[in-house]
């Protein structure tokens, strides 16, 4: 679920120049904070850069390690979305990441055209990863990742707190949606959180009705110039600002991560979050007593979910130990890798050989992951996807404190595509 236009050449040299801080500030997360960063340097060693905590990929790797006593896993943790992404492409510039490595929405077009991953098309397990997901991750009629799930992203809410503001319905509309924040504020209750560190589900949505009421071809015209972020995304940001400018969200928010947010809803201390399908299991475990359920955004004209199909496995084409690195990915889709895997996640996992037994919490989603009714900005994305995601993260980081505004926000976005087309 991307695309990626501009010269291959000159894409590829972009993507492959981190600005000095950049470069600086990811080389320092890669010595810090994410653990060993290289590739094998065995025989009977396969490296793997998880983008998944050490939590849920634990039992999944165990396994693994269960069948395949004589491949020795080494192991390192990223954070998404950005801190990961960084610290693999300075891995990747120094010749030093892990055999398998995670494809994204918004990394694909530089990891498929600068030619860092290896081809799967010719795997014989290849034909187990659901079509889509072998569309969002192919380029040139070769498949560069194995997506196992897709997922949906909405309003995560604790009915028991929505409960004491006599919540009975999701709200319709987004100015429903603010009132029963207003409600819970009223009654002492923090009502919604959504980290900084991201692009936010809630707004993807908004943005998403518009790319629907567009026809699904929004971010194409933009790119083709027949439109602007400043004509689309002006209205969405309004909406969603109204949370920071009628003081419902804590400008503090900004500085929080994703795993940062879960901690706080499931220790009850706020009512609402917004996140995707990914973190049902995680917070179920912390929390077995919580009653949960997801709604979709609303907006004006409907309701909506953020989504896409989720990160797949890479092998690194230059992996010190391509045949381990092939072996792991190969468990990873295969039906008992995706099983356990999907046991900690409350994945909506899509492989061919496994339907999973889903949370009721997620009753309301499925449908529209299955049938592709979602939306996330950095999937549609004809080019630039990674360093256009950056600056959006940064700007809305601005305009959760109060630095800047909706319109200046859009046409900052628009100045930044432009500048990365060499306009």
């Amino acid at each position: 679920m991307l695309n990626h236009t501009n010269s291959p050449q000159r894409r590829r040299k972009t993507s492959l120049r981190l600005t000095v801080l950049g470069a600086v500030v990811a080389a320092a997360a890669a010595l810090t904070g994410c653990g060993s960063s290289g590739g094998s340097g065995s025989e009977n060693t396969v490296s793997f850069y998880s983008w998944d905590n050490e939590a849920s990929m634990k039992p999944v790797l165990d396994e693994f390690k269960k069948q395949n006593p004589s491949i020795d896993l080494k192991v390192s943790y990223g954070t998404p979305v950005q801190g990961y992404i960084s610290t693999l492409q300075t891995r990747i510039n120094s010749g030093t990441a892990a055999d398998v490595f995670i494809i994204t929405a918004e990394n694909k077009t530089e990891i498929m055209e600068g030619g860092f991953a290896k081809d799967l098309s010719g795997e014989p397990w290849i034909g187990n990863i659901a079509d889509a997901a072998k569309a969002t991750y192919t380029k040139d009629g070769k498949v560069y990742g194995a997506a196992t799930a897709s997922w949906g992203g909405g309003i995560l809410y604790n009915k028991d707190l929505l409960a004491k503001v006599g919540f009975t319905n999701p709200p319709e509309t987004w100015d429903d949606f603010l009132a029963l924040c207003k409600k819970l504020k009223d009654a002492g209750i923090t009502p919604f959180y959504e980290s900084g560190d991201g692009m936010p589900v809630s707004l993807a949505a908004l943005v998403g009705l518009q790319n629907e009421a567009s026809g699904g071809t929004m971010d194409a015209d933009i790119w083709a110039g027949k439109t602007s972020f400043a004509k689309t995304w002006t209205e969405p940001l309004k909406d969603w600002s109204e949370l920071f400018k009628q003081d419902l969200v804590s400008p503090s928010v900004a500085g929080l991560t994703g795993d940062q947010i879960t901690s706080e809803f499931q220790r009850g201390s706020v009512a609402m979050i917004g996140t995707g399908s990914w973190a049902l299991g995680s917070i179920q475990k912390a929390a077995p007593d919580m009653k949960l359920e997801f709604m979709p955004v609303p907006g004006d004209s409907g309701t909506y979910w953020a989504g896409a199909v989720s990160p797949g496995y890479a092998v690194n084409a230059k992996a010190k130990n391509p045949e381990a690195a092939e072996k792991l990915v190969e468990f990873l889709q295969s039906k008992t890798g995706v099983e356990l895997y999907q046991k900690q996640n409350a994945a909506i996992t899509t492989t061919k050989d496994f339907t999973p037994e889903l949370d009721p919490a997620l009753s309301s989603m499925v449908p529209a992951v299955r049938d592709g009714k979602f939306y996330l900005p950095q999937v549609t994305w004809p080019t630039n996807s990674a360093a256009l995601n950056s600056e959006t993260v940064s700007l809305l980081q601005q305009l959760i404190q109060g630095q800047t505004t909706p319109e200046k926000v859009a046409s900052a976005l628009d100045a930044k595509l432009a500048s990365l087309q060499g306009k």
